[in-house]
């Protein structure tokens, strides 16, 4: 478990499933935050839905979204000082062992998300998931977020509101900067931490995302050039599109209706940091476009001291969703390992 980065092998990753390519394209440019630095923001604000009519629109997408996943057995509303986190638990009666897990999001795509994962994962143990403060979702933010520091506090004190002493932290593109940036202030939280696809956790945006979201983000663009602008970036052709799936009718609706004030970017963890830090890490990263910085990304991983690094084939940023069984089977052995 010590900082070997490793290639999986499995080849059941070449057949494409079917899943909303809407969630692949619009999350991955969303949570790199390049739209934020092509358009400008005014400062920090508050994440709100611009219209009544338009949150309720979102908020029926997000229901048939999560009408996908497992029924939850507890639902908490959890008041911290920046705002009410909508959590989600799965209370799993015979555990292999008392640590839940912990799920953050990636930016736009809220609980409902991880409806390819979470059946493997309760099947096993007791798992909470929240909707991130700022973003769409069913949390309502009341305080802006002013940096990292701020970011990872809701998600501190949201774990005290739920009396969880240790967790096992997961997160996703955003949500796994955001992990990594609470990793790093409140260590004695965590019994484990995993990134996948963390962005601006182990190296720079690339390039090339910078540049198809500046395109994508240009108002006078027809929709259909902006639409392939989105696919280039999730690494998907444009006849892929299924726009009925229910996550990608919840995620066009989050970016019709919703605006997110000006949410942290996560910060890249510092070698000293990363050298710090005392609990095992998972990280996960996708072979093809990446945007947590592929192969350098993997490299510069190994500087964790109690970390597996992966580099998954022929996957791209949304890697939890398309090799969720292979992926959820590997996660399982590594909490087993946990001590």
């Amino acid at each position: 478990m010590d900082g070997d980065i490793e290639h999986a092998d499995t080849e059941s990753h070449g057949k494409r499933r079917r899943w909303p390519v809407v969630l692949l394209t619009l999350v991955a440019v969303v949570s790199t935050g390049c739209l934020v630095m092509v358009l400008g923001t005014s400062g920090p604000g508050v994440g709100h839905f611009r219209t009544p009519a338009g949150r309720q629109a979102y908020i029926e997408a997000y229901d048939a979204a999560f009408a996908a996943l497992p029924k939850p057995t507890e639902t908490h509303d959890v008041e911290t000082t920046f705002g009410t986190v909508r959590a989600y638990a799965w209370i799993n009666p015979n555990p292999v062992d008392e640590v839940p897990i912990v799920l953050v999001p990636g930016r736009a795509s809220g609980v409902p998300m991880w409806g390819e994962n979470l059946r493997d994962f309760v099947e096993h143990r007791t798992v909470y998931a929240f909707d991130a403060i700022g973003d769409s979702g069913l949390s309502e933010q009341t305080l802006p977020l002013r940096g990292m520091d701020d970011n990872a506090r809701w998600v501190e004190e949201a774990l005290d509101g739920l009396e969880l002493d240790r967790v096992h932290l997961v997160g996703h593109s955003q949500g796994g900067g955001l992990a990594a940036a609470v990793a790093v202030r409140y260590p004695d939280r965590l019994a484990s931490l995993t990134l996948l696809e963390p962005i601006m956790t182990f190296g720079m945006l690339p390039v090339w995302a910078i540049g198809w979201s500046a395109v994508a983000a240009l108002p006078f663009l027809p929709d259909s050039w902006r639409d392939h602008a989105l696919n280039r970036i999730g690494g998907v052709e444009d006849d892929e599109v299924d726009p009925d799936d229910p996550m990608a009718r919840m995620i066009a609706a989050r970016t019709t209706h919703f605006d997110s004030g000006s949410l942290p970017t996560p910060s890249r963890l510092t070698d000293d940091q990363m050298r710090a830090l005392p609990m095992p890490v998972y990280v996960a990263i996708a072979s093809d476009k990446s945007l947590a910085g592929g192969e350098d990304a993997a490299k510069k991983a190994e500087l964790l001291p109690h970390a597996i690094v992966k580099v998954w084939p022929k996957t791209t940023h949304s890697l939890p969703m398309q090799v969720a069984s292979e992926l959820d089977a590997e996660l399982e052995r590594f909490w087993a390992d946990v001590r």
